[in-house]
This record gives structure tokens, sequence and C-alpha cells, in this order.
């Protein structure tokens, strides 16, 4: 069997026609939709599901989980799952802390929260790219002084996510770019995720999980906040804190013991997360695959018949 760790995506990846191509042409993406589906009384195969913001989470955790599916199918052993965000309940419910209703219920739930928070605390972000750490200490005490900037991911050695209020992101982008950092780019996101601003956000969330039955990951699930794996004890608390707390995804990929896997597949739309690995793991001779559409799980398939075919025969 081939190890691999996943990498389950986050939010801002999903495209137009997602998960078409696998639910005309994978028989289990499509019982996963279909189930989904059902649970939620909505069509999910539907691209216009997308058109409410609200349900945008829940069609890429529908999304991940399908080709989480069709990946159980291959000849593969998932060693360790990474999610990025709100990739990281796609990482627990494919690890099986969650049943499927349960699980979707909750981020339905989570994405409305947010919406409501954002709107309570309005927020931008903004990712810094290859800024001198000392650099970006001066341009947050800069901006502290006019608004509200705080760390809300660190993605990979070289790329920071900031959120806060328009005051504070936008006298911090304005610092860094007179201070010479040529990549400070606005992300579109509704709400200022990660950061304080979503407190009213968590501590619903938190009411909210309080009483929904969860187990023991059957496949280690590390969290972006802990830097460690998530337990049945400290589930919960952990995914109410992570609305407010930053995600160290650099963390968690040098945490997966790279020497000990064959490759690394990115779970979900997108290859952002192919693209952090990459950065974050660059003396890792390391395949890494982004499976979002029928061609790159094709490219998948090939890779593991190669790497059966150089296997010894036991």
């Amino acid at each position: 069997m081939v190890k691999a760790a996943y990498l389950f995506s986050g939010q801002g990846q999903q495209f137009a026609g997602m998960g078409q191509d696998f639910y005309k042409t994978e028989p289990a993406y499509r019982a996963l939709v279909d189930e989904a589906s059902q649970i939620l009384d909505q069509d999910f195969a539907d691209p216009a599901v997308m058109d409410d913001p609200v349900n945008t989470q829940l069609a890429i955790v529908i999304f991940s989980l399908g080709v989480e599916r069709i990946l159980r199918q291959e000849k593969l052993r998932a060693e360790k799952f990474v999610g990025l965000s709100l990739g990281e309940y796609s990482a627990l419910l494919a690890a099986g802390s969650f049943s499927l209703a349960d699980g979707l219920a909750v981020i339905g739930d989570r994405a409305r929260y947010m919406s409501e928070a954002g709107k309570q605390n309005p927020g931008q972000m903004v990712a810094v790219l290859n800024a001198e750490p000392s650099v970006v200490d001066e341009a947050l005490a800069d901006a502290r002084e006019v608004g509200d900037v705080f760390p809300a991911n660190y993605n990979t050695p070289k790329q920071t996510v900031f959120g806060g209020n328009a005051e504070g992101i936008e006298r911090f982008s304005a610092a860094l770019k007179a201070a010479g950092v040529k990549r400070v780019v606005p992300i579109k996101m509704p709400v200022a995720s990660h950061t304080p601003y979503m407190m009213p956000a968590s501590a619903r969330l938190a009411e909210r999980l309080a009483n929904v039955p969860v187990q023991e990951p059957q496949i280690p699930v590390i969290s972006n906040t802990l830097k460690a794996p998530f337990t049945v004890s400290n589930l919960k608390e952990t995914l109410a804190k992570q609305l407010t707390h930053p995600t160290y995804f650099t963390d968690c990929l040098n945490s997966l013991n790279v020497d000990e896997l064959d490759c690394l597949i990115e779970v979900g739309p997108g290859k952002a997360l192919s693209g952090f690995a990459k950065k974050t793991l660059k003396k890792a001779e390391l395949p890494i695959f982004n499976v979002d559409r029928v061609e790159n799980l094709n490219k998948l398939r090939e890779f593991l018949v190669t790497k059966q075919a150089k296997e010894p025969v036991s």
C-alpha cells in the first residue's frame, strides 16, 4: 500500500463546476453527494447551490468528502490528515469523529455564525509574502495606532495572513508597501476569520457543539490551533477556539514525518495547500497531488500503478 498524508482544503478555493466531472464518472463520489443532499434537503450536485454564501462551506466539505471516498478505493494507506481551517471539518468527518448528519449540521451553523459575527464586526484580510519579521512588527505597531490587525494564518515560512478592521488593515498594508514589501495581497473573505472578531461565532459554536456526539479520530488529524492531534477530549473546545486563534499550517506540515510517506494528496478544491507544502517541505522529495478534477485523479492513479509495480512482491 502507498502511504500518504491528506491535506483538506479550506475556504476560498471553490470553482465553477466543482465536482461535476466526479459526479458523472465516480460512483463513490456520487453516492456521498447524494447522501449529503438528502440529509440537507438541498441538491449539492447542482452548482447553483453555491449561489447562497452560507452553502459554500458545506459545498467544499461535501466535495472534499466525496474525493476522500474515491481515494478509499485506491491502494492508499492514509497515515495522517491535516485540514486548513474549514478543512479540519472535512478531515474529522473523514476520520469518523462526526456522523455525516451531525458534521454537516454543525458546518452549516458555523457558516451562519461566522456570517453574523462578520456583520457585527466587519473585517478584512490580507496575505503578506516574503517580508522580514522586523518589518512586519513595525508595520503592525504603526497600524495598531489606528485600528486592529491580528495574525490569522501562518501558511508557509514566507506567507502569513492577517485580519482586522478596515482602518487597521489599510494602514498595515500601506506601511508594508512603504517599507518595500512587494507582495501584500488582499484576500476575498467576507469576515476576519481566526481573529478575536469571531468571538461571537466562537461562543455560539461552543454551545452548539456541547451536545454533539464525537468519536476518537480513526486516523490522526493534526489541529491547526494546537499543532498536535485532535482527541475526543479536546475536539470540541479546539474547534470553537479555532475561529478566534491563528492557524499554524506550517507547523502541521512539519509534523508529518514526510520521510515515512510516499506522497501528499490535497483533498478538495484548488491547489493552495499543495503550494504551501512545496514551499514548506522544500527538502523533501515527495510527490504532491491535488485531486480536484478527474484529470488530476488520473495522474494520482498513474503514480499509484507505477509505485505498486516497483514494490517487491512478498
